[in-house]
């Protein structure tokens, strides 16, 4: 994981929980008027609840008294118990639409946040821990629109049975209201502890569901170490922790239902006692008795508001967590657009970026001429990655401004830049559902089919494609690529969009040295003409290159072209030192490279060899530029 940019860029807890409750807020918008049913007929079946029992006691009083209106009361009867099981039935089907629309929509608003954020934003969150965020908190927080709805309708029979107990008998509902304040108290503590218990819980969760994904992603490398046993371990270490949290939490519900389990049958028995006594007084009737311990029951059932606040907890807890990418910084777009015809001049004025509180690019400037092929080059940790991303805009600097065409690249539309602006990756994620679709995918309709097969033949993967089951059309899941084979479609991809300028992040690293070659020529013949930035670690990228950037912790530490730094700057040769096509010798090229590179690296330590003098060194450039 890594660590936030800046200290602006570190959440505190109060933005989440707003956020949170923002989120929740939208949520309950989104399916209000579904929300608003299930309130209503809570509430309808809590009026036909509190009904009830009245009816219930006038009815028997009449049937005692053998009244000619008895019958129909009786049917009354019926009819407000049928009321209220079709509202509970009713507001049960409600309550499932309302958590899937407000879960979709929390969802969305994550999904959305984390796309619109800058890449390495979206990497201060493990996948696995993302992909808890947005499936399993996002569902139980989904459920607070709806359990809040449940936990206020479930107050109002509680309250208006009190209400009636007033109104039946005086002294019967202050036998019940002696007890309240301890009931209060008691639900407080259980709100409170709740809270705390869930969301340790949670974090917990998320953590190991973080371990678990990367194992997954990691199986092979696993496999071949036999260290199967020790992931597994780490996987389920905290499993004794996320037991603990878990057996806490249901502790707390559990000590909770207990204490109002006792306390409610001491309340309800002690309104039946009271109201037993009044009875042989003569201050109430048999039916009012009847209504009386009704309500009281009613009454006593506001231990059950215990579980929706549980639920409301459980599911603000949960909602913290999907908020955790809510408060993402998003990488905005204006409505400037780009030049017909520009061709693609990028200027970069003292761009400053900082990760991790420290600088990585310190006070870089200059200017790429439009339609010139760079190279970037520099040792590992010299910064050409993040260069590549602040020059294509998949991130911002921390300070100066970068453009394109003469526009700064934070005004131009989201549409203009994904348009003129193309990346190919070293490790390319594909996606789409044939082989077809993940070449077109992009900004925009789909490029057509003569364009995709153009461009997989100047990537170099026609012929392997073609090799697949059903071409093109082959799916995804069901062509086993290597990796020279994927990076070479998601060379296709970029080369199919291919607009004013080009970004290649060390996009040729895993392909051979002859087709990497094919990709150079193909790139400089078959591609949309335009600027193309190529993050090199091959010596022959620097040499086919119009201007080399060397980048040094951060800085600029030279730019010209290949043949006059390697000329005047041992250190530049030295970045070459360990150029794979050396260490590899595939083939006569890359050992015709190696004999070049070799006379000039002693001179980096003070050596000038006898091959290294000044004749020999033009016959090497004549190697070089045929190369």
């Amino acid at each position: 994981m890594r660590a936030p940019d800046t200290a602006a860029d570190t959440a505190q807890p109060q933005d989440v929980a707003h956020a949170a409750d923002r989120a929740l807020r939208a949520a309950a918008r989104h399916s209000g008027g579904r929300t608003a049913a299930v309130l209503g007929c809570e509430v309808a079946a809590a009026g036909a609840a509190l009904a009830e029992p009245a009816v219930l006691g006038h009815t028997l009083d009449l049937l005692l008294r053998h009244a000619p209106s008895g019958p129909a009361w009786t049917l009354l009867c019926a009819g407000v118990i049928t009321a209220e099981v079709a509202l509970d039935a009713a507001a049960a089907r409600l309550t499932g639409e309302v958590d899937g629309r407000s879960t979709a929509r929390l969802r969305r608003l994550g999904l959305a946040r984390l796309l619109r954020t800058a890449p390495h934003h979206a990497d201060g969150h493990a996948p696995g821990e993302t992909a808890a965020r947005l499936t399993a908190h996002a569902a139980e927080a989904g459920k607070v629109p709806a359990a809040v709805a449940h936990a206020v309708a479930a107050l109002l029979a509680p309250l208006g049975a009190v209400a009636a107990l007033l109104l039946i008998d005086l002294w019967t509902a202050l036998a019940f209201l002696v007890g309240v304040p301890l009931l209060v108290l008691l639900l407080r503590a259980f709100s409170r502890d709740t809270l705390t218990s869930v969301a340790r819980y949670q974090q917990v969760q998320l953590a190991t569901a973080g371990r678990l994904v990367e194992a997954l992603a990691g199986a092979r490398t696993i496999a071949a170490a036999g260290s199967a046993a020790r992931e597994r371990a780490r996987i389920l270490a905290q499993l004794p922790e996320l037991g603990t949290e878990g057996r806490r939490m249901w502790q707390v519900y559990g000590s909770t239902t207990a204490r109002s389990a006792a306390l409610m049958p001491m309340l309800f028995y002690a309104v039946l006692a009271v109201g037993g006594i009044r009875l042989s007084a003569g201050a109430i009737g048999v039916g009012e008795l009847l209504a009386a311990s009704r309500y009281a029951g009613l009454a006593a059932g506001v231990g059950a508001v215990t579980g929706g606040l549980a639920a409301v907890a459980r599911g603000r807890a949960a909602a913290r967590r999907t908020a955790a990418l809510l408060v993402l910084p998003v990488l905005g777009h204006g409505r400037a657009e780009l030049p017909d015809g520009g061709p693609g001049t990028l200027e970069l004025r003292g761009v400053r970026v900082v990760r991790g509180g420290s600088a990585v690019l310190r006070d870089i400037s200059l200017v790429i001429p439009g339609g010139a092929t760079v190279a970037v080059v520099g040792r590992s940790g010299a910064g050409k990655t993040l260069f590549a991303a602040v020059a294509g805009r998949l991130t911002d600097p921390d300070a100066g401004l970068v453009l394109l065409d003469g526009v700064p690249l934070r005004e131009v539309t989201a549409e203009a830049l994904r348009s003129e602006v193309g990346y190919a990756f070293d490790r390319p994620v594909l996606l789409g559902d044939t082989v077809g679709d993940a070449i077109g995918f992009g900004e925009g309709p789909h490029p057509g089919r003569a364009a995709v097969r153009a461009a997989a033949r100047a990537a170099g993967a026609d012929a392997f494609v073609r090799r697949l089951p059903h071409g093109y059309g082959t799916r995804l899941a069901e062509a086993p690529m290597s990796g020279g084979e994927v990076q070479r479609l998601g060379l296709a991809r970029a080369f199919c969009h291919a607009g004013r300028l080009l970004v290649l992040d060390d996009a040729t690293s895993s392909l051979d040295t002859v087709t990497a070659r094919e990709v150079e020529r193909a790139l400089a013949h078959e591609v949309r003409p335009g600027t193309r930035i190529v993050v090199a670690h091959r010596l022959s990228s620097a040499v086919r290159a119009d201007l080399v950037v060397w980048l040094e912790d951060g800085r600029v530490r030279a730019t010209g072209t290949h043949g006059e730094l390697w000329r005047n700057e041992p250190a530049y040769r030295a970045v070459f030192a360990a150029d794979a096509d050396v260490s590899t010798g595939a083939d006569g090229e890359a050992a015709t490279e190696a004999t070049a590179r070799a006379p000039a690296i002693p001179e980096a330590h003070g050596h000038r060899p006898s091959g290294d003098n000044p004749e020999n060194r033009g016959s090497r450039e004549n190697r070089e530029a045929a190369r």
